[in-house]
């Protein structure tokens, strides 16, 4: 795959489809870790993404390849500092997709500092975090409701 042809580009209503599919993946699901209390319900995604959709404060650019929706990538504000999240169809891991689109990303939002999470055995998100400078600056122990215990999630900081 040429990684260059990845985009972002404005959400719009139909890709709301294709995230809900990313998240269903169970393997997805449990690397990602901390998700929705039940992946596979449609109105408490629909909910969930109601609430970004309706926040002015939160970004939200799908991720292309050759037009089609693989991914998204939001920025939001937690406890009054702006993180960032990614979410890639299982499809496309392992091919510099997420590292590629969180990349552009900082290049068109120059939001700093800017914070990002990941569980702590998330190894591929930790790597794409490294790769866009992001350092890890410290650790909590959270609620996983794709693990359905508490797990160690990594905090990362881009200067």
């Amino acid at each position: 795959m040429m990684i260059d042809r990845i985009n972002l580009r404005d959400y719009k209503i139909g890709d709301l489809k294709f995230y809900f599919e990313f998240q269903r993946d169970r393997t997805a699901n449990y690397t990602a870790a901390f998700t929705l209390k039940n992946p596979d319900s449609w109105t408490e995604f629909r909910d969930h993404w109601d609430r970004i959709l309706n926040d002015d404060e939160i970004i939200v650019k799908s991720i292309t390849f050759n037009e089609k929706v693989i991914g998204n990538i939001l920025s939001f504000v937690l406890d009054n500092e702006r993180e960032v999240s990614y979410w890639i169809d299982k499809n496309y891991w392992g091919r510099g997709v997420a590292t590629n689109a969180l990349k552009t990303f900082l290049l068109e939002y120059k939001l700093r500092p800017l914070y990002a999470r990941t569980a702590f055995d998330n190894i591929g998100s930790i790597r794409v975090l490294e790769k866009c400078g992001f350092v890890k600056i410290g650790e909590g122990k959270y609620f996983a409701n794709a693990r359905n215990k508490e797990i160690v999630e990594d905090i990362f900081l881009l200067k």
